[in-house]
């Protein structure tokens, strides 16, 4: 069973989002269920800061010992932030996706729409 933690929002393509305390700055991740579904994390792409991403589309890639996933930006906006302890540890994400396994933090400039409830994501996978 894949830990869901209900105060965060997630994506069809198994994307979380964390609000921040810098307001329009959300950080965001891979959910436990994609790293799980991924097995050993070996390599990470991440975003380049300041790179403006758009709601949907690829904005990096993530490999494992079993396959090459593409990491869709839950949000539009530009990337404020990377976690660029991944370049020489992509294992993080594996042992805590939704801490030190965050990928990269977007600042947005309108509203959030369209990110699923914790209880909406559990459905999706279940």
């Amino acid at each position: 069973m894949s830990l869901i933690p209900q105060e965060l929002q997630y994506t069809k393509e198994h994307e979380w989002v964390a609000a921040t305390a810098a307001g329009k700055v959300y950080r965001i991740g891979i959910t436990d269920f994609a790293q799980e579904a991924l097995g050993d994390i070996v390599y990470i792409q991440l975003p380049k800061i300041g790179q403006e991403v758009v709601a949907g589309n690829v904005c990096g890639e993530i490999e494992s010992t079993k396959s090459v996933s593409e990491i869709y930006s839950p949000l539009t906006g530009k990337i404020s932030a990377i976690n660029s302890a991944l370049d020489n540890a992509p294992e993080g994400i594996n042992s805590d996706p939704y801490g030190i396994g965050w990928i990269a933090e977007i600042e947005v400039a309108g509203e959030v729409h369209q990110l699923l409830s914790s209880g909406d994501y559990a459905n999706l996978t279940a």
